[in-house]
This record gives structure tokens, C-alpha cells and sequence, in this order.
């Protein structure tokens, strides 16, 4: 008889939907959303298609840092009546697919929400202008963080200077994010002293909050890390720079910064220990490239997606610049060649190829290169001018820099960019086009209304070039006009000077506007020829004169105080004994007293070999061995310079045999 089959256990009925849905809520509220999910899970194996089951699962997965997971659930849901395109935008732009997290959102209405979402995906795009816009148009509605984000915006476009610091000063008190951004504002300003005080309390009030949060220490390290990185690099700036030293080795060492604040802290130690320690600093950066690439250098997904356009570029100059020193020029050139596509709208991927010539001794492809660079891109043609003007001065080329030099409208005027025409101008010969310069720039100042006026400076130095190369006539007459308009003692007596050599009475009559010298009743003229003259002083009533008057001196020497000469122990002066050789310091070859010692004439006559050999003659036998002499002489130097200091075998046999 066949055994009876057992009956198949049954499955457990699943818990009530409102049991399930209960707990989702508790879970909901007490964030654990991993168990949400599992939750949600269970709801929608029963209905599938529920539409509250599918949102709380998306948002708990979104909430759990799940975006892959959720974006494959959105992806998977054929509900129409379930519009997921903000979540789908969102999960997008966390994994970095920023065009089509933006795409996404487009077909989503215009919220706050997704405003804010915009401008965020707007600022990783590097489109500052159009998400300073939004985040403009948000201002009336109350959005969290939306000041924090706009400082970070007004900074990130290079507006910092539009940042209302006083307005943000009690708000910054309350957030420390807002009083980091504040702070990066004013460092872009330029003004590191308030900086340093926005950052000190953005640290203090960041410690206290997360302390309130119950946070652990190390947590707080690593939030606080992006404030201790700027903190060092303003101390840096500040002129403080063993304390940012200090600072940003113990963020290295220690490890408790986020990936970004690590990045930033290894590029700025790196840029302040150039070009010390280079080999260090590109080990130090290879930590920040992806791991399969071995011989180019890219940085790692995480840190390429979160790093501003400007930070990755200061990164990648970085290790442009340490190759340079390290005179590795094939990888320097093969990632000088790859910026530009990565940095289109930055001027350093020119500039970094044109150090790279210089580096190879080719200053005239890098002025090449620059002055191509310059004509195609006008706005930016400052900088390129300048760095072709550095690498021509540089080069010995003088009439490049003065030309390139002369071609930057805005600093033309300026006094140290006309010093620096003038002298290149004059290193080239052209002595016309440097004083073509300085007539140019006295117009200039003449017509010009500001009220830091360069002009009485640039007429005397531009007497000065003048009479210096034989100009009296041009000379003169700018000596004069100082004379008129400034009534400067200074110009008077150059105008005296100058003109004496043309007009003898104009120069005797402008000398007696000159104020005689108190104390001065004699003038020896051949020793007055001889000194650079007296300088009149305002405001003195004695005037020390150094000439002397009359041919007798009126300062007094100094007298010297004696000192009574110190003997050795033991020395007695009246009896000092015999002088001491006055060549004991020349070595005995030079003495006087010197005999070499003679060579022993029996060892010529010996005669050696075998019976019935002949002697050779006496300078034959000398001319021999001094030849050999020779021979072993040049043998010994050429080994000299080329073997690298390897033990002699020879020399340990002979000593091995010796000692048998």
C-alpha cells in the first residue's frame, strides 16, 4: 500500500495592508528607510501597482543615498498617472548626468522645489549667470539655504564683490554654511583679515551645532573640513605660512576630511613647497588620479564631479608645473595638450604651453605662440602681451617685449610700465622711441583729471633721459616748465644745470632764485667739481657742507683709541729673540731654501739583462721612461673620468699575495 502524501505546508497569510502601510509610516517617521523600502516591498508584492508604495519606495531609496536603485524603479514604473520627472531630475543629477537630469525637468512645473533643483544643476554646469538668475526670482519665496547657495553662486561667477557681507553678518551668526560662503567672498575680494573672522566663526558655530546633534568627533572633523582648509589658506595669504604649512599637513596626515577638502588641502601644500620636494608632491597627487591610469593623469569620477572648473584647473597646473621641474617634458607635454579641450574658456592651458617652450630653450615658439593667441582672442589679449613681454625680456629680445608691451591700451600710462618701455627701448637702440614714450605719457598726464597725477614724476625722469643722452635743449625746457607749474628746488637746479651748458645767462639768472646756503662764505671750485654737490632740505636752518673751504678741512677725524698689543704666553718684548722666517707660510717647493734631492747616477749605469745586451744611452733611457711616464699618466686620467668609483680587484690580489 503506497505511503499517503503529506500535505504541502501552507504559506503564512500576508499581514493586512493597513498593518503594512502603518509600519511604513512609523518607519517613515523614525528615518530608517532601508526598512521603508523592505516595507514597501511587501505592499507591492501584494498590489503591485500601488501608487503610494511605489512613491514611498523611490523616496526611501532617494533618502538611503540610493539613487542608482531608485532611478532603475523610475525607469521601470509604466503608471502614467505617476509623474516621477522631479525625482528622475534628481537622481540624475546625483549621479552627474547633469544635461539630462535637466532635460527631465523641463516637462516638470515651475516649483520652488524645481527652481532650486535647477539652479543646482545650472551651478555644476559652470552656468553661473542663469542660476544666479533663478535663485534672484526665489528671493520673495522661503526656500532653505537659498542665501547660501547665492553667495556660493555670486562666487563662483567671479561677482563676489556683489555679496552684501554687513547685510549677512547677524544671518551668517546662525548658519555656518552662509558664513563659509560669506568668507570665500571676501577672499575673492581680497580681504583675508574679515575673511579669517567669518571663518573662525563659522568653525565655532559649526562645532556647537553639530555638538547639539549628539554628532561624534570624528564626524565633526570631516564636516568642519572645508572651513580648516580655507582657514590655512588664509593664514597663507595673510603672510602666516608656517601655520598653513602646519594645517594643511595635519588634514593629510590625519584623514578626516571629505575627499574634496583632502584634494584642495594636497594642490595648496604642493603650490607652497614648489619647488621643494617635487617627486614628493607628485606622489602626493597620484593619489588623487583614477587608479587604471597609469601613464596619463585624470582625477577620480568622485573628485572630477564635485570640484568647481576652477579648483580642477588649479589641480591639473599643478602637476603641469611639477613636471616641469622634474623635467619630465613627454608627460608635461602630453597634459598640456589635453587642457585645453578641458578648460576651453581658461587662458593657463596657452600659458602653460608656452612655459613649456621656454622650458625646451624655445622662447621664439612660445612669443609665437602668444602673439597668435592674443590677435585671435582680443579680450583676453592682456595676459598673453604680458607673459610674451616677460619671455622676450627674457630672451634678450627687446623690441618683442616693448612691442607687446605697447599694445596693452589700459596700463600704457601707468609709470612702471613706462620705466620698463623706456628701458627696453633703450636695450634695443632705439633711443628716438624711447623718448617718444615719454612725450606720449607727459601729454597723457597733462590732460588727465585724477587726482593721483603722475605727471611732476614722469617730467623729471623724462629731463633726466633727455639730458642723459644729450638732449639739453628738450631737457631744459622741461626743467623749466617743472620750474613754472611745481616750483620744484629739484628741477630748478637741474634746469640751472642743464641750461648752463646752452645759455650761460639764462643759467645765471634762474641761479640766483637758488637759496644761498646758510654758513657757505667760500667756494673752492675745483673741490666743489669733485662732489655730487649739497641737496637743499625745507625746513633746515644749518646746512653741513663736506667740501672744504678754503683748502682747510672743517670736520675733525676721529681719533682711534690705542690698545696696547697682546703677546703670546710666555713672550718677553724686550727680548723677543730671532725674527721668524718670513717664507715659513710658503710651501718648501717655493722657499728659498729649497734643494731637491739628487737622482743616484749608479742606477743608470746598472746594466740589466741578458749577457752580452748593450746599455743604452743616458737621454735615450731618460727620453724612455719619460715618455712612459707620460703614457701612464694619460691612461690614469681618462679612467678617472669615466669609471664610478668601483673597488680595484688588481689592487686586493697584490694585497692577498703580499700576505702569503
Amino acid at each position: 500500500m503506497a505511503p499517503k502524501l503529506k500535505d504541502k505546508q501552507q504559506k503564512p497569510p500576508p499581514p493586512p495592508m493597513e498593518d503594512l502601510f502603518a509600519a511604513l509610516n512609523g518607519h517613515i517617521e523614525q528615518l530608517e528607510f532601508e526598512k521603508a523600502v523592505k516595507v514597501a516591498d511587501q505592499v507591492l508584492s501584494i498590489a503591485p501597482g500601488d501608487e503610494d508604495a511605489i512613491k514611498c519606495k523611490v523616496v526611501g531609496l532617494i533618502k538611503d543615498d540610493k539613487t542608482k536603485e531608485a532611478l532603475s524603479v523610475i525607469r521601470s514604473c509604466k503608471n502614467p498617472a505617476l509623474d516621477f520627472s522631479f525625482f528622475k531630475a534628481y537622481c540624475l543629477y546625483r549621479e552627474n548626468e547633469l544635461d539630462e537630469a535637466l532635460k527631465s525637468l523641463k516637462s516638470q512645473e515651475t516649483t520652488p522645489a524645481a527652481m532650486l533643483l535647477e539652479a543646482q544643476i545650472l551651478f555644476r554646469l559652470g552656468k553661473f549667470d542663469a542660476c544666479i538668475d533663478i535663485y534672484q526670482k526665489l528671493q520673495k519665496s522661503k526656500v532653505d539655504l537659498l542665501d547660501t547657495n547665492y553667495v556660493a553662486s555670486l562666487v563662483a561667477a567671479g561677482r563676489a564683490s556683489e555679496v552684501q557681507v554687513e547685510a549677512l553678518r547677524g544671518k551668517a551668526k546662525s548658519s555656518f554654511e552662509l558664513a563659509f560662503n560669506t568668507a570665500c567672498s571676501l577672499i575673492e575680494s581680497n580681504k583675508y583679515t574679515d575673511a579669517e573672522q567669518f571663518l573662525l566663526l563659522a568653525r565655532t558655530t559649526g562645532r556647537e551645532a553639530l555638538l547639539e546633534d549628539g554628532a561624534p568627533e570624528d564626524e565633526i572633523e570631516t564636516e568642519l573640513a572645508p572651513i580648516a582648509v580655507q582657514l590655512a589658506y588664509v593664514q597663507q595669504f595673510l603672510g602666516h605660512r608656517q601655520e598653513a604649512l602646519e594645517a594643511y599637513t595635519h588634514i593629510i596626515k590625519s584623514d578626516v576630511g571629505d575627499e574634496l577638502s583632502l584634494a584642495v588641502a594636497v594642490n595648496n601644500l604642493i603650490a607652497l613647497r614648489i619647488p621643494k620636494d617635487v617627486s614628493d608632491g607628485l606622489k602626493k597627487l597620484d593619489r588623487l588620479k583614477q587608479k587604471n591610469d597609469k601613464q596619463s593623469f585624470h582625477l577620480t569620477a568622485k573628485l572630477d564631479s564635485k570640484l568647481s572648473p576652477k579648483q580642477k584647473e588649479s589641480i591639473y597646473v599643478t602637476r603641469v608645473l611639477l613636471l616641469l621641474h622634474a623635467n619630465k617634458m613627454d608627460q608635461a607635454r602630453e597634459l598640456v595638450a589635453a587642457l585645453p579641450d578641458m578648460f576651453p574658456e581658461s587662458v593657463m592651458p596657452v600659458l602653460l604651453q608656452a612655459a613649456l617652450f621656454v622650458r625646451e630653450n624655445k622662447a621664439g615658439k612660445a612669443e609665437e605662440v602668444l602673439a597668435q593667441v592674443s590677435e585671435k582672442f582680443p579680450e583676453k589679449s592682456k595676459v598673453f602681451l604680458l607673459a610674451r613681454a616677460q619671455v622676450a625680456a627674457a630672451a634678450s629680445h627687446p623690441h618683442i617685449a616693448a612691442e607687446s608691451l605697447s599694445k596693452i591700451p589700459d596700463i600704457q600710462h601707468m609709470p612702471a610700465t613706462v620705466a620698463t618701455l623706456v628701458s627696453l627701448k633703450e636695450r634695443a637702440g632705439d633711443i628716438d622711441g624711447a623718448a617718444a614714450v615719454l612725450d606720449a605719457t607727459i601729454n597723457w598726464w597733462s590732460n588727465s583729471m585724477t587726482e593721483d597725477n603722475k605727471l611732476n614724476v614722469l617730467m623729471q625722469e623724462a629731463a633726466s633721459f633727455k639730458l642723459r643722452h644729450g638732449r639739453e635743449e628738450e631737457a631744459s625746457r622741461l626743467y623749466e616748465e617743472l620750474v613754472k607749474s611745481h616750483g620744484s628746488v629739484e628741477a630748478l637746479v637741474g634746469l640751472v644745470t642743464t641750461v648752463a651748458r646752452v645759455d650761460v645767462k639764462k643759467a645765471e639768472a634762474y641761479e640766483q632764485k637758488l637759496k644761498p646756503l646758510p654758513g657757505l662764505k667760500g667756494i673752492n671750485v675745483d673741490n666743489l667739481e669733485k662732489t655730487s654737490g649739497a641737496k637743499h632740505e625745507e625746513g633746515i636752518s644749518q646746512v653741513k657742507v663736506a667740501e672744504t673751504y678754503e683748502g682747510k678741512s672743517k670736520s675733525k677725524a676721529k681719533k682711534k683709541r690705542k690698545r696696547k698689543p697682546r703677546y703670546p704666553k710666555g713672550f718677553d718684548p724686550a727680548n723677543p729673540g730671532p725674527p721668524p722666517d718670513p717664507e715659513r707660510w710658503l710651501p718648501k717647493r717655493e722657499r728659498s731654501s729649497y734643494r731637491p734631492k739628487r737622482k743616484d747616477k749608479r742606477a743608470a749605469a746598472q746594466v740589466r739583462g741578458s749577457q752580452g745586451s748593450v746599455a743604452r744611452d743616458k737621454h735615450e733611457a731618460g727620453a724612455t721612461s719619460s715618455n712612459a711616464k707620460s703614457n701612464q699618466a694619460a691612461t690614469s686620467k681618462g679612467a678617472s673620468q669615466n669609471s664610478v668609483a668601483e673597488p680595484s680587484k688588481t689592487s686586493s690580489k697584490s694585497r692577498k699575495k703580499s700576505r702569503n
